[in-house]
């Protein structure tokens, strides 16, 4: 009996430790394998590094990756053999699948004498070959000859596979278009942390951004806006002779190759055509789609304000509505995604279906005879009617049918998936329907949000710290996990005008959420995980990637206090081991002025609170000024609104 019990200790401490990484603070492994040890010893990598590999088509970008990595920063020569008994790193196909890997997982060894990657497929030595690049110095990323460097790797046993079969990023290009190259450096970012969707909203209000050869007026008239520079949503009107130049498309030819570069690096590409709202730049392409006289008048918007969001709904200035009473509309849907389903391999097409502004629907002739043919009682009726019709488009064309979680209001379409953006509510109620779910929710993956305290970030109406974006689950445990198919962040463009804040808005929190949707959930730890996110600092400096410092920010919560005639301010870290410096004399704290310790009473004729954050003696947060006029009104929000974070 005690020699069971014995067994049955072992079992469990088996299955406890799988999963947890052995291994020294030098490892810095994003995202964190499903079970990492290390071994003793290291690695040298040779002057001659010879790869045995199978040179299959589909093994290019695999080979590419290693040949780059290990000689343009190293200075070594890298030989591909099919075979070689004296191989520095052997790539190695499984002969008889390994059923716990899956499709895209690998077992990755590093010994003295070399090192070993194992896999199902090309996709999964793909990733091995990302996690191995980790183990080297950080200048392993570099695009130059790097002098002086050891070229060490420490000895490790690795077997990892994804929790998630969609594990995404949301590109949205059409606010702001970004060219074919800029997004295909965008997918090389996404590929070396395992990401494998990039979702690309292609249409939207501000502009039509993918060549549809039958409708051409889409992109020669559809895709360009009148430059603005400021805070978008609050611009003026653009004047008459104002040059409307400003945008741009990809042509058909400029997808395929988007499509090819990412699928040599395992990325599937959703498109998204963006229905039955937000769908002015179509509407002014073609005001026949429209259900409002005079839409011929309309123009692309530049970012000037036309949409209120009220607590009664949504009310546009304008009507960017496609007419669901109009056939029309159905027959130029067909069209396009004709052209985009070939464009396209991917199995789904996502048809937006968010922020529909129904106002001018409740205002048209044709929609209310809709209303009594088809027995509609509601606006969000009318939505799931078209909602509905579009399923079987899409449908027709080979696809699977993708939309916002507004789909779900008025009756879902039969087989559709739906991507839940407004909290994880909606993703939850789809699958106790039995429907698929990719989970999106702005409280942890929109990547548009500030990264920290709006008096240091580029002002957005919302903030998503990375030690909330790590909070993210996809799975929540009241719903059938396997319905569930994988999450994504998503990154609206209004107030990205280029790709230094691009990079800027996306890391490190996108690592978070690939850490959220490729790890076990049961190895997933914050201080752990900023710990690797900041040797990762590191590789974005020597790759020259831009990202948000913003997690070294203080947080400030201002309140009023006891007495109600004073504001009292709390300071906290978002990580462990910061010190707090401030001063409120107007003048620039270091490390040899006061640290915080307890909260702060604001001076009587203070005019500002300026802080700044320390790691031991080096500076590691931005200099923050907020002034007592802020810190008041946000005492005053605090009182009025308790609950209220942002």
């Amino acid at each position: 009996m005690k020699k069971l019990l014995g067994l049955l200790c072992l079992s469990f401490i088996a299955l406890h430790s799988l999963g947890q990484s052995h291994r020294d603070g030098n490892i810095a492994i994003i995202p964190e394998p499903v079970s990492l040890t290390q071994k003793e010893g290291e690695f040298t990598l040779p002057k001659r590094v010879i790869i045995e590999t199978s040179t299959s088509p589909e093994m290019k970008q695999v080979i590419t990756t290693l040949r780059q990595r290990f000689s343009v920063p190293t200075g070594s020569k890298v030989v591909i053999l099919g075979s070689s008994p004296t191989a520095t790193i052997k790539l190695i196909l499984n002969k008889k699948a390994d059923e716990a890997l899956g499709k895209e997982g690998y077992n990755l060894a590093v010994t003295p004498k070399g090192i070993f990657i194992k896999a199902n497929g090309p996709v999964g030595l793909f990733y091995g070959v990302q996690t191995l690049v980790q183990l080297f110095p950080k200048e392993i990323v570099s695009e130059k000859y790097e002098a002086n460097i050891k070229w060490v790797s420490p000895c490790v046993e690795i077997t990892d596979y994804p929790r998630f079969k969609w594990r995404g990023l949301m590109f949205d290009v059409s606010r702001h278009f970004f060219t074919k190259a800029e997004v295909e450096e965008y997918i090389d970012n996404m590929a070396k942390y395992k990401f494998n969707l990039l979702h690309m909203h292609l249409t939207d209000d501000e502009g039509w951004r993918i060549e549809i050869k039958s409708l051409p007026r889409l992109t020669t008239v559809g895709a360009y806006n009148v430059k603005k520079v400021g805070y978008f949503g609050s611009f003026t009107p653009p004047g008459p002779d104002e040059p409307r130049d400003y945008g741009g498309f990809y042509t058909q030819n400029d997808i395929r190759e988007i499509v090819k570069y990412a699928k040599d690096r395992f990325v599937d590409i959703l498109p998204e055509i963006d229905v039955p709202g937000h769908s002015l730049a179509a509407v002014v392409a073609y005001p026949e789609l429209s259900c409002t006289p005079g839409a011929d008048k309309y123009q692309v918007r530049s970012g000037e304000h036309f949409m209120n969001f009220t607590k009664e709904g949504i009310k546009a200035g304008i009507d960017n509505t496609l007419c669901p009473a109009n056939e029309k509309v159905y027959d130029f849907l067909d069209k396009v995604l004709t052209e985009v389903a070939q464009l396209f391999p991917f199995g789904y097409i996502h048809m937006g279906g968010d922020e529909c502004a129904k106002n001018f629907w409740e205002q048209s002739d044709a929609v209310k005879a809709l209303m009594q043919k088809e027995g509609l009682k509601t606006q969000e009726e009318v939505q799931s009617y078209f909602e509905k019709r579009v399923e079987k488009i899409v449908e027709s064309k080979g696809k699977k049918f993708l939309g916002w979680d507004e789909i779900l209001e008025g009756g879902l379409a039969p087989d559709a998936i739906v991507m839940s953006w407004r909290g994880m509510k909606g993703g939850i109620q789809a699958a106790k329907m039995g429907h698929e779910v990719v989970m999106s929710p702005t409280t942890f993956a929109y990547l548009d949000y500030m990264n920290g305290d709006p008096a240091i970030e580029p002002r957005v109406y919302s903030t998503l710290r990375l030690s909330k974006a790590y909070q993210f689950d996809p799975a929540p445990d009241s719903v059938d996990s396997k319905l569930i198919i994988g999450g994504q962040a998503n990154l609206w463009t209004e107030q990205v005008y280029n790709v230094r804040h691009l990079e800027y808005m996306t890391w490190p929190r996108a690592l978070a959420i690939a850490e959220a949707v490729w790890s076990p959930k049961s190895v997933r730890d914050f201080d752990d995980f900023f710990s690797r996110v900041e040797k990762h600092f590191d590789r974005f400096d020597e790759a020259e990637i831009k990202y948000a410092p913003s997690v070294y920010d203080p947080i400030f919560t201002a309140k009023t206090s006891t007495d109600t005639t004073k504001i009292e301010v709390e300071l906290a870290t978002e990580v462990k081991g910061l010190d707090i410096r401030y001063t409120f004399d107007n003048s620039f704290p270091d490390q040899f002025y006061p640290k915080y310790t307890a909260p702060l009473l604001i001076p009587t004729d203070a005019a500002m609170l300026r802080v700044i954050t320390y790691k031991g003696d080096k500076p590691v947060g931005r200099m923050i000024t907020l002034t007592v006029d802020e810190l008041k009104k946000r005492a005053i929000r605090k009182r009025n609104y308790p609950n209220n974070d942002d």
